[in-house]
């Protein structure tokens, strides 16, 4: 780390003033849609926390994570903190121990609260954090499940978090189905792109938000922010672009020409 570090913590009083921390355009409606999710989340002991170098106005850094009893995930993980998501960008600053920084304002955090550990779902896939970073600050893999890994750092003894039954939920969903949260911003703003491409294809297709985490830790997916469903079976478990539906409903389920 080459740079001097800041790190700023949202709270009701400055979050509109930093903004969506998603590196998402600010004037996207998924930005806007997502400050205000954050209003009524911060209740709940939400916390996100901006990563700062001295050679940037702007973030390039952020973590995300919440007690474990508000995860908006599909997970069993009480008394821990669990972390949503961890970022950086651009590229340039990756591999540099920014990553590092941030995970250790979560483990700090967790030892003042009192928890049992700190929690994170990653992933080989895209969309997510791979699970080298934790693997570096002492997290264990404790469970896994299809391309996800459930990992921890225990900080006291107690019960190890666990991936809930999503595949009994998935089984419920017959048809075409979106289910989805505003924890993503990026999957909001997808959301919103929907109505044009729905009515323009005549599709037939039941959209579902789920509106608080215990709706979303029983998601039919353990990403949980976004699923797209068909007939009980998944077709796409996180963001996707309006390009990518459009070829899955074409040449996945060729439900339109």
């Amino acid at each position: 780390m080459s740079e001097t570090v800041r790190i700023v913590s949202l709270t009701p009083e400055n979050y509109r003033e930093f903004g969506c921390p998603c590196f998402l355009n600010p004037k996207q409606s998924g930005h806007l849609l997502k400050l205000e999710w954050l209003q009524e989340r911060f209740s709940e002991g939400f916390t996100v926390k901006l990563l700062f170098v001295e050679s940037e106005k702007k973030t390039v850094g952020f973590i995300e994570y919440v007690p474990g009893e508000f995860a908006w995930r599909a997970v069993d993980v009480a008394r821990y903190l669990f972390i949503h998501c961890i970022w950086i960008s651009p590229n340039k600053y990756k591999e540099k121990g920014y990553g590092s920084v941030l995970i250790e304002e979560c483990l700090k955090d967790a030892q003042k609260q009192g928890k049992n550990g700190v929690a994170v779902i990653v992933s080989d896939g895209s969309f997510m954090a791979g699970q080298g970073v934790f693997l570096k600050n002492g997290f264990e893999v404790v469970e896994r499940d299809d391309q996800f890994s459930l990992l921890a750092k225990p900080l006291r003894e107690g019960d190890l978090p666990k991936f809930r039954d999503w595949r009994k939920q998935l089984a419920g969903y017959q048809g075409l189905n979106i289910v989805y949260s505003k924890q993503c911003p990026w999957v909001v703003r997808f959301i919103s792109e929907l109505s044009e491409i729905i009515q323009g294809k005549g599709l037939k297709i039941r959209i579902t938000e789920l509106t608080n985490a215990k709706q979303t830790q029983n998601a039919p997916s353990i990403y949980a922010t976004f699923t797209l469903i068909n007939d009980g079976k998944t077709y796409a478990d996180h963001y996707i672009s309006s390009t990518r539906f459009l070829n899955i409903l074409k040449k996945e389920l060729k439900l339109i020409k």
